[in-house]
């Protein structure tokens, strides 16, 4: 079918790059309410690729619950908004290589004295909130013992599930997490022991594609032989967790 279709070569005719992206991922690809601008990590790299191919970009709005379904029915040729790497993902499409890894940490209120620390999140009346479709969500049902888990979905969130008080904590990753403390007074950041939850980043296309997904291969592998992936990793604030 022509969802299935190789990509590079539909890719080349249309004259168009179709990048699934989720607008609030802070740093990684994020639309910015002040402006509407989209920057981040990987609108700039998402820019770079389709300058390599010559062909203009157009972004496709999704969601980590979605996206799985946008580049298996070809809605989008790769999903370039830090796709953590894991198991179950990989049964459905395939990643290039990791370009970023980040620890999970947890975001709570300045307020709430009941969550100091980190042995603070898996105790009886703690409800630990996780956005559907993320690496959190099998990593908290997995880890958790005593807390409840909350599965958030759109259009409710994370933060508000915080402030409403239905949640007392949420799990989030490094750039997600850093955009709260940059940007709400109310968040405090628990860090993780040791690397809790570590994930592997890389972007997202279809399995069985081995031209497509060597041509994304080569594209990272040149950003970071020309610096272009050091430079807009530094300018938004992802050094600490770019891998060489």
């Amino acid at each position: 079918t022509a969802a299935r279709a190789e990509r590079l070569p539909i890719i080349r005719v249309r004259g168009e790059v179709r990048v699934c992206m989720w607008p609030e991922y802070f740093a990684i690809s994020y639309r910015n309410p002040r402006n509407g601008e989209l920057e981040g990590i990987d609108i700039d790299m998402a820019r770079a690729l389709a300058a390599r191919l010559n062909v203009r970009l157009t972004f496709v709005e999704t969601n980590f619950g979605e996206f799985m379904d946008r580049v298996d029915d070809g809605s989008c040729d790769i999903a370039m908004m830090a796709v953590g790497i894991t198991p179950p993902r990989a049964q459905r499409i395939a990643f290039s290589k990791p370009y970023l890894a980040s620890p999970v940490y947890a975001v709570t209120t300045r307020t709430n004295t009941r969550i100091q620390a980190w042995r603070d999140i898996d105790s009886p009346g703690t409800v630990v909130a996780v956005a559907a479709g993320t690496v959190m969500e099998p990593l908290m049902r997995e880890s958790l013992r005593n807390a409840e888990l909350m599965v958030v979905r759109m259009p409710r969130t994370r933060e508000g599930e915080i402030l409403s008080g239905r949640a007392d904590v949420f799990m989030s990753d490094y750039p997600y997490t850093r955009r709260m403390v940059l940007m709400h007074d109310w968040a405090r950041v628990i860090d993780p022991p040791g690397r809790f939850g570590e994930t592997l980043y890389a972007y997202a296309v279809q399995r069985n594609d081995a031209a497509w997904l060597n041509e994304v291969n080569a594209f990272l592998e040149r950003a970071r032989l020309d610096g272009t992936i050091t430079r807009s990793a530094t300018r938004h604030g992802l050094a600490p967790i770019l891998l060489p």
